[in-house]
């Protein structure tokens, strides 16, 4: 142990507890800074998204395209719903609710091409027995909407199994293969509202900047708290005998 003299205050230095407290601080640190990074990544992506949106609308013609062509762009595409190969995809909650999303193919005017149309969310039904009723436009109409590509992997316990309308994860090849149509490589989320009782609220890339931030600011006070209460207990104010 050594110990430091400033006039009447002494502070002692402990090899093991220095240790910890400077690996603890560093820590907290570089917690803090992988949180802020997040959210300055989540910010950054966000704001190429949007630049995307704001380029002109892309009409989708009846040919396969390429989906970087498309990703993350206004699309406008004429066709016709297929309900029978509707599907929900389970596990997706709307301002606390759970419930489904709701998708079905769009067989594109003038050829076989179909598009996936992710039309929005629909609330769990009363019991995962019964399953809630979704109305679809029938006839030709015109969709507007913006392409994403889901991802190929997803994390799951087991396949979805089954020709059931529920599936768990919406998988492109997974839908060309249970339906046997001809996909384009992306999905389209449906923004217009066109009175079929589905809610509409994509989450933006930046969703959770602000937890991201909170996290950082934790870990950075938890790495200043260690540094207040090792001062604390190490520093002690001497009198000297008069």
């Amino acid at each position: 142990m050594r110990e430091i003299r400033v006039a009447q205050w002494r502070f002692r230095i402990h090899t093991a507890a220095t240790a910890a407290a400077a690996a603890g601080i560093v820590a907290m640190v570089l917690l803090g800074n992988w949180q802020a990074r997040r959210a300055e990544e989540k910010l950054a992506r966000q704001q190429g998204l949007d630049a995307r949106a704001q380029q002109p609308m892309l009409v989708l013609p009846s040919r396969p395209v390429e989906a970087a062509d498309y990703v993350h762009r206004r699309v406008l595409v004429r066709g016709e719903f297929v309900p029978r190969h509707t599907v929900l995809v389970d596990n997706r909650v709307l301002r606390g609710l759970p419930g489904y999303h709701v998708v079905t193919p769009l067989r594109i005017g003038g050829g076989d091409i179909h598009v996936l149309v992710n039309r929005g969310w629909v609330a769990l039904g009363p019991t995962r027995a019964r399953l809630p009723q979704v109305s679809t436009l029938a006839g030709v109409l015109d969709l507007e909407g913006v392409a994403v590509v889901p991802p190929e992997r997803v994390y799951e316990l087991s396949a979805d199994a089954g020709a059931g309308p529920v599936v768990q994860h919406l998988v492109l090849a997974r839908m060309a293969a249970r339906t046997g149509l001809k996909l384009q490589p992306f999905v389209i989320q449906q923004t217009p509202v066109n009175g079929d009782g589905l809610a509409r609220a994509w989450e933006r890339s930046d969703a959770g900047v602000n937890t991201h931030r909170a996290y950082a600011l934790q870990w950075y006070a938890l790495g200043a708290l260690i540094l207040v209460l090792f001062v604390a207990l190490n520093l002690r104010h001497h009198r000297d005998p008069s």
